[in-house]
C-alpha cells in the first residue's frame, strides 16, 4: 500500500548519524556539513523506487559538484530480504548509483528523520538545515507521467543556489518503510 512522506517542518536539522555503508565503511553526517546535501530513503524491492531509480541517479550526476547524496535503507531485510546488502549492491549496479548507499540496521536514523516510504526524499541547505522534503516529480508507476525529476531538480537547483524552496511541497509517496514490530 503506497503511503506519503510526513512532510518534517522545514528548517529542521539535519540528524546526526552514523552508518555503515555497503563496503562496511563507516559514514557520518558530519562528514557532509558545510554543503548541500540530499538524502534519499530507498529501498531495492520497492516498485515506486525502482521506477526513478534511473532518473535519480541522473540528477545525482547532474549536480555531483554542488551537492553530496546519500542513499539509506531502513526497511527490515529479515522481513525484506532483497533489502539486505546483497539486493542493495544488484540495485546499485542496475541503477547506475555512484553516491554511498547506508544500511541502517536498528532503523534508528530512519525514525530520526522521520522517514515514511521510499522514496522520500530529505533535501538540506550547506547549513544542516531542511530546505525540501517530498517528491522527486508527479511520476509513479503506473500513471503514465515520465520520470522528470523536476521538482526535485528545482529543488536542487535553488538550494545550491541559496535560495529557498517555496512551499507547497508535494510529498513522496511509495511503498512504507517496513519496520520491526
Amino acid at each position: 500500500m503506497a503511503v506519503e512522506s510526513t512532510m518534517v517542518p522545514l528548517g529542521s536539522a539535519l540528524p546526526s548519524f552514523t552508518l555503515p555503508d555497503l563496503a562496511g565503511t563507516t559514514v557520518s553526517s558530519e562528514q557532509y556539513l558545510g554543503k548541500p546535501l540530499l538524502v534519499a530513503f530507498v529501498s531495492n524491492h520497492c516498485p515506486y523506487v525502482r521506477h526513478v531509480e534511473r532518473g535519480f541517479a541522473a540528477l545525482a550526476t547532474r549536480h555531483e559538484q554542488d551537492l553530496s547524496v546519500l542513499a539509506i535503507c531502513t526497511n527490515d531485510a529479515d522481513a525484506y530480504p532483497q533489502d539486505g546488502p546483497i539486493g542493495l549492491a544488484e540495485q546499485v549496479d542496475r541503477a547506475l548509483w555512484e553516491f554511498p548507499y547506508l544500511i541502517d540496521t536498528t532503523q534508528e536514523v530512519g525514525r530520526t528523520f522521520g522517514a515514511a516510504c521510499t522514496p522520500d526524499f530529505f533535501l538540506y541547505d550547506a547549513d544542516g538545515r531542511l530546505a525540501y522534503r517530498g517528491a522527486m516529480d508527479a511520476s509513479t508507476p503506473g500513471n503514465g507521467v515520465p520520470v522528470t525529476g523536476d521538482l526535485l531538480e528545482d529543488a536542487v537547483s535553488r538550494v545550491v543556489a541559496g535560495k529557498p524552496v517555496p512551499e507547497p511541497h508535494r510529498p513522496s509517496m511509495g511503498c512504507s518503510i517496513k519496520w520491526r514490530e
